[in-house]
């Protein structure tokens, strides 16, 4: 028969390492960042240039970063560093070919901020499945919110007036007694 002890151990706890919020902090703010960037491009009809590929080059550094750290080597630090500039110099070259006025054109301003997001989430994510699965899954979150912001947008409405009707089928059920309480 086993023994256990009378009173639970300790587990020791690493306060020195980050919480899994502090840790992916810097890709839901990325994400974040381009969610704006199609906003903005929504709501003044043409897109902030520069910001995309700011953008672009933020997220090749933080790919050069973990790829830096993931050798000792200098010729294969150097032969990735130069992987991940020439992938990122196509997503930008792509961007900026969007941006023509001859291609873009053909888009609305919607369009042209969600076509801007896709491209860096092909770009973050096709850079992410040989550097680190956190922006493979950064990519492939900021491809998901490009449909998530259409159907937004073609729901506003609709998800005006159910929340709408929720308020006032809450205000009609709202005990009466509590009312009378805060009164």
């Amino acid at each position: 028969m086993t023994d256990y002890p009378s009173t639970p151990q300790s587990i020791p706890v690493d306060t020195n390492q980050p919480g899994l919020l502090r840790q992916k902090l810097p890709y839901i703010i990325a994400l974040f960042l381009a969610v704006v960037g199609v906003a903005y491009t929504s709501a003044f009809g043409q897109p902030p240039y520069g910001y995309w590929e700011f953008l672009a080059v933020m997220i090749g550094g933080a790919c050069i970063v973990i790829d830096w750290g993931k050798t000792e080597d200098k010729s294969t630090r150097l032969r990735l560093v130069g992987l991940q500039v020439l992938h990122w110099i196509a997503v930008l070259i792509a961007m900026n070919i969007l941006l023509l006025p001859s291609v873009n054109g053909f888009l609305n301003s919607p369009a042209t901020g969600l076509t801007l997001m896709l491209l860096l989430a092909l770009g973050a994510f096709t850079a992410g499945i040989r550097t680190s699965w956190d922006i493979a899954f950064l990519g492939l979150a900021m491809a998901l919110t490009v449909p998530a912001i259409g159907w937004f947008k073609n729901s506003a409405l609709v998800l005006f007036l159910l929340v709408l009707v929720a308020v006032a089928i809450g205000l009609v059920f709202w005990p009466r007694s509590a009312v009378a309480k805060s009164s």
